[in-house]
């Protein structure tokens, strides 16, 4: 199946690729900037998980920038099952702490203004939201990989 849209050293893989380091590093940076995130255990994992995302989805769109100009794709089993099992680890630890993050940015709403400041729930709604976005790419990825694995 050298034709799979998504899976390791296609355009499709390194669009989603970047644009989890993107979103995971936006994420980030709407978390930690200005912000006093280290109060809440939640937020911590967040930054976490979305500190891991960011170094393996740019290992990974380096790998998809040179397979796409060397035209030498890296789809032997042993490293597709590696980063098969990367995806799945890191997708569900990012739905992990984007859902939790979200329960808390919702609870710290509820509560009013004398737990969260209208500028700081903003903050901490938009990296969830990033959080989310960079989820749902890493497992589109994850997925696209796992389909080319089963295929072996």
């Amino acid at each position: 199946m050298e034709g799979t849209p998504g899976s390791l050293g296609t355009g499709a893989s390194l669009s989603l690729r970047l644009g989890q380091a993107v979103f995971s590093t936006v994420s980030l940076l709407f978390m930690s900037i200005d912000v006093q995130f280290y109060s809440y255990t939640s937020f911590c994992f967040l930054v976490t998980i979305m500190g891991l995302m960011i170094p393996w989805s740019s290992t990974l769109a380096l790998v998809d920038i040179y397979s796409i100009f060397t035209r030498c794709h890296l789809r032997q089993p042993g490293v597709m099952l590696i980063v098969v099992v990367g995806d799945w680890v890191l997708a569900l630890l990012s739905l992990a702490a984007a859902s939790a993050s979200a329960s808390v940015v919702a609870i710290l709403a509820s509560a009013g203004g004398s737990y969260c400041p209208p500028k700081f729930c903003g903050r901490y709604q938009l990296s969830t939201a990033m959080a989310f976005l960079s989820w749902f790419l890493t497992a589109a990825s994850s997925l696209f990989n796992l389909w080319l694995v089963a295929s072996f």
